[in-house]
């Protein structure tokens, strides 16, 4: 372990630090580390905008601990294998090595002795005994990134609580610190606003707006695509609706899945526009890449499909079984191609700092999840001089008290086949 070299690590993982930063820690960090320093909390949660700086806060803390001998090892707990070895990756810069679990494939500069490992959710909640019985056989710090994704079911948030009940420290980090669902995130303190409504309380809060002030993220442009569509049963019914007002689930469901269908001219029309945009944005950043969110692997194949005959040359596609996913996402980042097309892989946490244009093509409009796709965009700051980020996509959402709402273009169809004269954007 180095704190020589953890001086010398970027405010933001990867190497681009955002414009205005020095090669010290951001303001945000030191005060959040101050604090630490100061409470030395079992339980700590950091909750920081996507792309500012909650790896590297992390790893100032674990080398600190580790320093004063109060932790003897390290657990990283990510929502994807990817993570996994981005963390890894991060923390051998520093002198911590972190074994991802990943046999064979481990990469040049990682020493065989780990001070700790890199686990899933999942994972864990495959072999919580083993990481129970760590916790009480060693002083562990368990760094849990993302600490929503604990939530995601309820044998996850078990398996959790079971594992490192008895960790000595547990350092909880996230970008959106609540669920869409009623689901309990582990060892997060709730405050009670009102009988049944609770609302998690943060150790330390550095929010998008305050990060934007201080040049940590680029600004981020929705651009809305919407108005009335039609389309045709398999009865022979037509139908016709509009995104932008309230309608049965059915209903809305059957809109979305004619929209979103690769045969149809909609998304079409919407990835023209998209890479109109980034053709726009590369005269300045010439290796500004485009990120397209798909619903499923089938419809992402599809849209890739879309974009090679649109651009010429196929994209990055990247899917969640896929034993190359994380391979692909790092050799893309360092490349200069145009767009990447991914299901579940590319959201909140993941580095990809050239992304400048989103393509929002799923189905998928709970708040959570539609700021954790934004995160892409948002994070990709960490490289960029206040640049803006265009992401025009589908469905578009608009907050409302309960719920969020969906608008698509002028669509018609036959048998589910949309058909459409163009988008028409709306800010």
């Amino acid at each position: 372990m180095s704190s020589s070299a953890l001086e010398n690590l970027s405010p933001a993982f990867p190497q681009r630090a955002a414009w205005g930063t020095a090669s010290s820690l951001r303001a945000w960090q030191q005060e959040a580390i101050s604090q630490y320093e100061r409470d030395q909390p079992r339980d700590f949660l950091c909750v920081a905008t996507p792309g500012a700086g909650k790896t590297t806060f992390a790893l100032r803390v674990a080398l600190m601990l580790l320093q004063t001998r109060e932790i003897r090892r390290i657990v990283v707990v990510t929502p994807t294998e990817h993570l996994k070895v981005q963390w890894a990756d991060a923390a051998a810069r520093v002198g911590i090595q972190l074994d991802p679990g990943t046999g064979g494939s481990s990469r040049r500069g990682r020493s065989k002795e780990y001070d700790g490992s890199a686990v899933t959710y999942a994972g864990v909640a495959a072999r919580s005994y083993v990481y129970e019985a760590l916790c009480v056989s060693k002083d562990v710090l368990v760094i849990f990134d993302e600490i929503h994704h604990a939530g995601d079911s309820k044998s996850w948030g078990e398996s959790v609580t079971y594992a490192f009940g008895n960790a000595k420290r547990r350092l909880a980090l996230t970008g959106t610190p609540f669920r869409s669902d009623d689901n309990p995130i582990p060892f997060v303190a709730y405050d009670e606003l009102a009988p049944g409504v609770s609302q998690s309380r943060a150790d330390y809060t550095y929010g998008y707006a305050e990060a934007l002030a201080d040049h940590v993220v680029r600004p981020v442009l929705f651009m809305n695509y919407g108005g009335p569509m039609r389309w045709r049963t398999k009865s022979g019914e037509e139908l016709a609706a509009d995104l932008g007002v309230p309608m049965t689930k059915d209903l809305t469901s059957a809109a979305w899945r004619t929209a979103l269908a690769p045969q149809g001219e909609w998304v079409s029309a919407v990835l023209r526009a998209a890479d109109r945009r980034l053709t726009e944005v590369r005269r300045h950043v010439p290796d500004a890449g485009g990120l397209v969110i798909a619903t499923n692997q089938t419809t992402a194949r599809a849209y890739a499909r879309l974009l090679t005959e649109l651009t010429g040359a196929k994209p990055c596609v990247v899917l969640s079984d896929d034993s190359k996913a994380s391979a692909r996402i790092d050799q893309f980042s360092a490349s200069e191609e145009r767009w990447m097309v991914a299901v579940r892989m590319v959201s909140e946490g993941v580095d990809v700092p050239r992304l400048a244009v989103g393509v929002y093509a799923t189905a998928t409009s709970t708040p959570c999840s539609s700021r954790r796709r934004s995160a892409a965009s948002c994070a990709a700051a960490a490289g960029a001089r206040s640049r803006r980020c265009s992401s025009p996509r589908f469905p578009c959402c608009s907050r409302t008290p309960r719920r969020w709402r969906s608008s698509a273009t002028t669509c018609s169809a036959s048998r589910r086949t949309p058909t459409t004269s163009g988008p028409r954007p709306r800010r």
